[in-house]
């Protein structure tokens, strides 16, 4: 196995992660290490729980532009608790094995919190895809799966990966294509991955679903009465100044959400730069002119700020990282200036600057929660591929029947009759997406109460959610390992 590479210095929204950030497995252990002081599990299951138990590390020869490349890529299971073992695949020239495998456990404990029943997982692939063709991508990515299918580590019941940085539904069908080459005689082989396009076994709501998930988190957060009187802020998103830091899919999702449910974006922050305004920007109208310039820079309902990370630090009541990890470190945590900071990206603060934003009584909710959102609605494209039926299509015209026949019944009794708007808007049968929505929004909002419950079941917590978080998750991890048992 090749050594191990030190922690990422990439690129990301704004700038250049900082120098200085912590190595982000570092961060991922310190919260871990942190919340077992809350818990009564054996040291020994303790122990296993935090290591990640398999790790693949491949170099494979590539043809490029007329010569051969070597890539390096990695495939990391982090807990076989549950299985399969569940997680993305990220395309970046800065990603190595230390930050899979924090990634990887990241999704163990991510899976628990919200109770998807997988274990954790994560892949990598070193290189920058913007410096290759669409083919040469796709040959890359066929070959890193011929490499997993060849070690165990990709299939419906094993390992499954999905898009994450630098990845789409793109590369995700190009791997469900390689794998059913290989695996002519499953039947349920497209649940090798997710994240897929609708037609090659995708679920609608897959795209969105990040976002929404950051979105219905923040919701039931900003409408908890005891919260809320704690940061002496209003009840709800009305009201409520907001600053993203990412406009990719998870935060330009996220803005979207956040700004029909109430809230003033008053800032975005991108990698070449933010935009900012204080009466609120229009979401819609920066992807308009992102798609038309390539960049949020210059849009003209906002002032342009070139130090674009600089951003992160204006005053604002609600601010959401959602780009790459180590965002928010020990040397600007004392300059933000938000009452609260939602973690939509995967580790955006160290573990020191966590630290300082508590003291600071800044309240931070947590990856592991707060991102959620992908994994639950990657769950329900499983689920839809191993049972080969569209959610809603055997009931959805039932319930439409029912419905219309309680409208008419009710219009006979009543002598009044509905529009025939109305009539379709009541009589209407939940679609496929109606009920992944459903699905994800009931997931959110009992992971946000179980870790309220853990929070404030115990004083010495105070108001650190993310501890909270882990409790809970770790809680249920361990009872997994113990209910299993230790095989001779």
């Amino acid at each position: 196995m090749a050594k191990v590479s030190k922690s990422k210095k990439g690129a990301s929204a704004g700038n250049a992660i900082p120098l200085g950030s912590q190595p982000f497995l570092d961060s991922v252990n310190h919260y871990f290490d942190k919340a077992v002081r809350y818990l009564n599990i054996p040291q020994g299951i303790l122990n296993q729980i935090k290591v990640c138990n398999s790790v693949y590390y491949v170099r494979f020869p590539v043809r490029v532009k007329g010569d051969v490349q070597v890539i390096e890529a990695w495939r990391a299971e982090h807990s076989h608790h549950r299985m399969p073992c569940k997680g993305g695949i990220r395309y970046d020239q800065a990603v190595n094995q230390e930050e899979v495998e924090a990634l990887s456990a990241l999704m163990t404990y991510k899976c628990s919190v919200v109770d998807v029943p997988f274990g954790g997982g994560k892949g990598g692939i070193k290189i920058n895809p913007k410096n290759y063709t669409v083919e040469e991508l796709e040959r890359i990515t066929r070959r890193y799966t011929v490499e997993l299918i060849k070690k165990n580590f990709i299939g419906p019941s094993v390992d499954v990966p999905a898009p994450d940085y630098g990845s789409s539904q793109r590369e995700m069908a190009w791997i469900a294509d390689t794998y059913q080459t290989f695996s002519k005689d499953d039947i349920n082989a497209l649940g090798c991955v997710t994240g897929k396009p609708v037609g090659q076994g995708g679920v609608r709501g897959r795209t969105a679903a990040t976002g929404r998930g950051v979105f219905f988190s923040l919701r039931e957060a900003v409408n908890d009465p005891k919260l809320m009187k704690h940061l002496k802020m209003s009840v709800g998103l009305e009201g409520k100044r907001i600053i993203v830091q990412g406009f990719g899919n998870v935060g330009y999702h996220t803005a979207k959400f956040v700004q029909e449910g109430g809230g003033t974006i008053i800032g975005i922050i991108e990698y070449d730069g933010a935009v900012v305004n204080d009466k609120g920007i229009d979401v819609e109208e920066l992807a308009a002119h992102r798609r038309n310039t390539g960049s949020i820079t210059g849009f003209h309902g906002a002032k342009t700020i070139k130090n674009g990370n600089s951003v992160l630090e204006y005053p604002c009541d609600i601010l959401i990282p959602a780009a790459l990890e180590n965002q928010i470190y020990k040397e600007n945590a004392p300059n933000i200036k938000a009452k609260m900071v939602v973690e939509a990206a995967n580790g955006p603060v160290t573990s020191v600057a966590d630290e300082i934003l508590l003291k600071k009584g800044i309240y931070v909710m947590p990856d592991m929660f707060v991102n959620a959102g992908g994994v639950v609605v990657s769950y329900f494209e499983w689920l839809k591929n191993i049972s080969h039926v569209r959610f809603g299509r055997l009931d959805k015209r039932f319930e439409e029947g029912s419905n219309l026949r309680l409208v008419e019944t009710i219009e006979r009794l009543t002598g009044k009759d509905l529009t025939l708007a109305e009539r379709k808007l009541i009589a209407r049968g939940a679609d496929e997406e109606d009920l992944v929505n459903s699905g994800l929004e009931d997931s959110m909002i009992n992971a946000y109460h179980n870790i309220m419950e853990t929070l404030r079941g115990d004083k010495r917590m105070q108001h650190d959610m993310r501890t909270a978080a882990f409790v809970h998750s770790l809680s249920r991890i361990g009872q997994s390992y113990e209910l299993l048992g230790i095989f001779p």
